[in-house]
C-alpha cells in the first residue's frame, strides 16, 4: 500500500521518518532515491537501480518510476511515494466527444493500439493529425501532461490547439518563457536544460518529432521524467545512427504505423513526385571537375572512403591538420555548391514559378547561401534560422493566408510548420537524409478539397547530387507510383 495516493500537485515532498519496513521513494534532480532498504535487498534487481553510498539508499533514473512502483505493489510492500507531484486533469467527461473534428478511423486505431500499455511510438505521415491523436490520449489518461517539441514554432502551435481542444490552462517553456501549468509545452532544448526541476510534475509525456529524442543530449529529457504514460510521435522515427532503437526504453515500442501511400487520396492529398534534370554549363563543368579532383586526390592519398563508417569525420579531421587538407575541404564544398546551385537550376525554377503562379509554392534549398540567392533573384520572402521570430511569424501568416504565394527556406521549415494551403514544393537542393525528403513532401500533403500536390526535385546531371537523391528516396512514399522523371 502507499501513503501518498493523493499527491500535492507540484510539491517537492520529503519522505520524513519512515516506519519500519516501509520503502520511501523521492525525486532528486532527474533521479529517484529509494530509502528504507538494505544494500542486498531483493529490490536491487529492478533495472537501473544501484546503491548510492552518499544517501544510504538506492538510486535510479526517474524513467524507472513506473517499473519501481509496479514492483512494490506486486510484492505488497508498504511504501511512501514522495516522488510523484502530478495530479489529475480537470477535463470534462465529454471532452473527447466534443472535439472540433471527428477523429479519423486510423487515429482511433492508433489510440487503441497505444492504450494497450499507454506507452509507445506512433508513426504517422506529416499532415495525418498526430496532434489530434495526442489530444485524444491526453483526454484518456487525464494526468498532468508535458509535451516536448523541437522548435518554438511548435510550442506556439501545440499551445493553441491544446487550449482550444481541452479548455485547460497551458504553460510554455522556451524562448524566454518558463510557465509550468497542468498542461505544459516545452522545447527539447529547454527540457534538457531545466527538466530536472520539473520531471516529477507530469504523469503523461508526449514526445513530438520523437526522432530527436535519442540524440546524446536530448535522451536525458526522457530519463529525467517520472511520467508512467508516454507517447512518441514521428513521421520518420528511424535514424541513420540506429539510436532510434533507444526509443523502446525512453518511450516504448512502435505500436502503430501508417505510411503516406496508405493515406493519400483519402486523408492526405494525392500527389506526384517529378524529378527534373539540368546540366552544368561548360564553365561550371570545368570548375566542378577541377574542385572534385582536388578533394578526391586528398582522400585517396589518405585511404579515406567517404561512404565508409566515420569516413566524413576522418576527412574533416585530416583536413584540419594541413594547408592541403583545408584546401581539399574548400574544394569539396565548392564542387558541392556548383552541383546544388547550378545556374540552370535558377532558370528551371523560374519556369516552375511561372507554371504554378496561381498555387502556393515552397522552395527548399540545402543551405542559406542558396536560399538567399533565390530570394534575391526572384524577390521572394525567405525564412532561415537567422530570421527573427516576429518576422518569421508574419511571413508564415502572409503565406498561409495567400497574400504571398511563394516562400523560400533552407532547412528550418522541414518539420513542425503547418501550411495547409501549400500544394507545390520545389527541392532545389537537399542532403541525403530520407527523413528530410519525407518531411519536405509532408509539408504539401494536408488535405484540402480536390487538391493534388506535386513535389519537384531539381537535380544536376553527372554530379554527386544524383547519388544523394538516390539515397534520400529510399522510402515507400517514392516507390514507384506517382513519380516520374524528365
Amino acid at each position: 500500500m502507499t501513503e501518498s495516493s493523493q499527491p500535492v500537485r507540484g510539491s517537492a515532498a520529503e519522505l520524513g521518518d519512515l516506519p519500519p519496513g516501509t520503502v520511501g521513494v523521492r525525486y532528486d534532480r532527474g533521479s529517484l532515491v529509494v530509502e528504507g532498504l538494505a544494500p542486498d535487498d531483493a529490490l536491487k534487481d529492478v533495472p537501473g537501480l544501484v546503491w548510492d553510498e552518499r544517501v544510504g539508499g538506492f538510486r535510479c533514473l526517474a524513467l524507472r518510476y513506473a517499473d519501481l512502483v509496479r514492483r512494490l505493489v506486486r510484492e505488497r510492500r508498504p511504501y511512501r511515494d514522495a516522488a510523484r507531484a502530478y495530479g489529475e486533469l480537470a477535463t470534462r467527461p465529454d471532452a473527447a466527444a466534443n472535439l472540433p473534428e471527428e477523429p479519423y478511423p486510423f487515429q482511433r486505431e492508433a489510440l487503441a493500439a497505444w492504450q494497450k500499455t499507454r506507452r509507445g511510438v506512433v508513426e504517422l505521415p506529416t499532415g495525418a493529425g498526430k496532434t489530434r491523436l495526442a489530444v485524444l490520449a491526453l483526454l484518456d489518461v487525464r494526468r498532468d501532461t508535458l509535451i516536448l517539441v523541437p522548435t518554438l514554432d511548435l510550442v506556439a502551435q501545440w499551445a493553441d490547439v491544446l487550449r482550444r481542444d481541452t479548455g485547460l490552462p497551458v504553460g510554455t517553456i522556451g524562448g524566454g518563457s518558463f510557465d509550468i501549468a497542468p498542461v505544459t509545452v516545452s522545447t527539447y532544448a529547454s527540457a534538457h536544460r531545466h527538466g530536472e526541476r520539473f520531471g516529477h510534475r507530469f504523469g503523461f509525456a508526449v514526445f513530438d518529432e520523437c526522432h530527436h529524442l535519442p540524440g546524446e543530449a536530448y535522451a536525458h529529457c526522457a530519463e529525467a521524467l517520472i511520467a508512467p504514460f508516454r507517447l512518441g510521435l514521428s513521421a520518420t522515427p528511424e535514424r541513420a545512427d540506429r539510436r532510434h532503437e533507444l526509443l523502446d526504453e525512453l518511450i516504448g515500442p512502435l505500436v502503430y504505423r501508417k505510411a503516406i501511400p496508405e493515406l493519400s487520396g483519402v486523408y492526405l492529398a494525392d500527389y506526384d513526385v517529378r524529378t527534373l534534370y539540368v546540366d552544368l554549363s561548360p564553365r561550371e563543368r570545368l570548375d566542378y571537375e577541377a574542385q572534385r579532383g582536388i578533394y578526391r586526390r586528398f582522400v585517396s592519398d589518405l585511404g579515406i572512403s567517404l561512404s565508409g563508417p566515420r569516413g566524413w569525420q576522418r576527412f574533416v579531421g585530416a583536413a584540419a591538420r594541413t594547408p592541403e587538407g583545408r584546401r581539399a575541404l574548400d574544394a569539396y564544398r565548392a564542387q558541392r555548391h556548383l552541383a546544388f546551385a547550378a545556374e540552370a537550376k535558377f532558370a528551371r525554377l523560374a519556369e516552375l514559378l511561372q507554371r504554378h503562379r496561381n498555387d502556393q509554392v515552397l522552395v527548399f534549398t540545402n543551405d542559406n547561401r542558396t536560399a538567399y540567392e533565390v530570394s534575391r533573384r526572384f524577390l521572394l520572402p525567405l525564412i532561415t534560422h537567422q530570421t527573427q521570430m516576429a518576422e518569421r511569424a508574419e511571413i508564415l501568416r502572409r503565406f498561409r493566408d495567400g497574400h504571398w504565394p511563394f516562400l523560400v527556406t533552407s532547412k528550418v521549415l522541414n518539420e513542425g510548420v503547418d501550411v495547409p494551403r501549400a500544394s507545390v514544393a520545389v527541392i532545389l537542393s537537399g542532403n541525403a537524409s530520407v527523413r528530410e525528403h519525407v518531411q519536405r513532401l509532408g509539408r504539401i500533403l494536408r488535405k484540402g478539397g480536390d487538391k493534388r500536390a506535386v513535389l519537384y526535385e531539381v537535380l544536376t546531371r553527372a554530379t554527386t547530387e544524383q547519388f544523394v537523391s538516390d539515397r534520400r528516396r529510399q522510402h515507400d512514399a517514392y516507390h514507384p507510383a506517382g513519380t516520374d522523371e524528365c
